[in-house]
């Protein structure tokens, strides 16, 4: 069932997007990696992911304005965007809420909330 969700990775962090890689592959899920917000764009565009993890402190182009590059694009604003960060203050909630994003998950996340955040968002219909 897993093989068919694409994920996006998006982190200027290797660790985090080695370790996330690692996981959800382990759990038949196509990844894709990218180290900034410029990069996973065009990865976006090409690989079409069902999912997209975006960590929010990054150079160029943060999450917050990666995330809503993504949801102001008509062909991609149902793709559910996972902020990840370390911060975990009520306003950096709200202004991931505010840019469309569709959950947040806290650095460092466990294996577990990893994956309970895929299953979350890409049950299909």
């Amino acid at each position: 069932m897993n093989s068919a969700i694409k994920v996006l990775v998006i982190d200027d962090s290797n660790t985090i997007r080695r370790s996330a890689e690692s996981m959800l592959r382990k759990e038949g899920y196509e990844v894709e990696t990218s180290s900034d917000g410029f990069d996973a764009l065009s990865k976006i565009a090409r690989t079409k992911p069902d999912l997209i993890f975006v960590d929010i402190m990054m150079p160029r182009l943060d999450g917050y304005q990666t995330c809503a590059i993504i949801k102001n694009n008509d062909e991609f604003k149902h793709t559910p965007v996972i902020m990840l960060t370390s911060k975990d203050g009520l306003f950096d909630k709200a202004r991931g809420r505010v840019v469309g994003s569709d959950l947040y998950l806290v650095k460092p996340f466990t294996r577990t909330e990893l994956l309970d955040a895929v299953n979350q968002h890409t049950e299909k219909e």
